[in-house]
């Protein structure tokens, strides 16, 4: 397996008061795979996501990532290669250039080359955008616009793990097929895609998981 999972634990001290949010969860996630979790508002799907991205420093649990526990990288190292995606894109002041080149600067890939100006015009293209300048001032991207450029930001830092926090929320329909098309280039390139998802999408998911009170468990196609 590519990511594994053992035992994930986290409680909430959030109002009303203390609330397990996960409860020994566990899953395995295959190079390739694009997996979907569901599960109702508020039953801590975004709250799995940072516990795998290590982002829950008072959650418990094991983490392997290409057969090394989690206590083999650097905090940094790991969220380089298990990369969580937010709802809402974040988009830095600056060009879209300066977004895209945003991993390399970095200090884990302060070594790493930069990619060259084809490569960016060149997947711009690849995802429908064309149209937008290397230079065009960030600010002014549509939502949809702006959630491809963060998407395609983490697919060319070649992470292994995608984590996506529901990547086609609020998206027109052509944005959102463009944020499915490349969610599948990745993972037929080899990478593994954990999904939370409300609605099915173009692209059907390898598995289903359903969170709902703190434990975890595959739904049956």
């Amino acid at each position: 397996m590519l990511l594994s999972a053992e035992g994930l634990t986290f409680t909430s001290h959030a109002d009303p008061g203390p609330h397990v949010v996960l409860d020994r969860v566990s899953l395995a996630l295959a190079a390739g795979e694009i997996v979907d979790v569901r599960g109702p508002s508020g039953s801590g799907k975004t709250t799995l996501l940072r516990a795998l991205a290590r982002l829950l420093p008072d959650g418990s649990g094991t983490l392997t990532l290409a057969g090394r526990p989690a206590a083999d990288y650097e905090p940094a190292e790991w969220r380089r290669r298990v990369t969580l995606l937010p709802q809402t894109a974040a988009m830095r002041s600056g060009t879209v250039r300066d977004n895209l080149l945003m991993p390399w600067r970095l200090k884990v890939r302060s070594a790493d080359l930069r990619p060259p100006e084809g490569v960016l015009e060149q997947a711009l293209h690849d995802v429908g955008l064309a149209e937008i300048a290397l230079d065009r001032d960030a600010s002014r991207l549509s939502v949809g616009q702006a959630a491809r450029i963060a998407l395609l930001r983490a697919v060319l830092a070649a992470p292994d793990v995608l984590l996506l926090d529901e990547p086609d929320a609020n998206l027109d329909n052509e944005s959102a097929a463009q944020v499915a098309a490349m969610t599948e280039r990745f993972a037929a390139g080899g990478g593994a895609v954990l999904r939370v998802r409300h609605q099915r999408g173009d692209v059907a998911a390898t598995r289903t998981l359903r969170l709902v009170g703190g434990h975890l468990t595959e739904v049956e196609s």
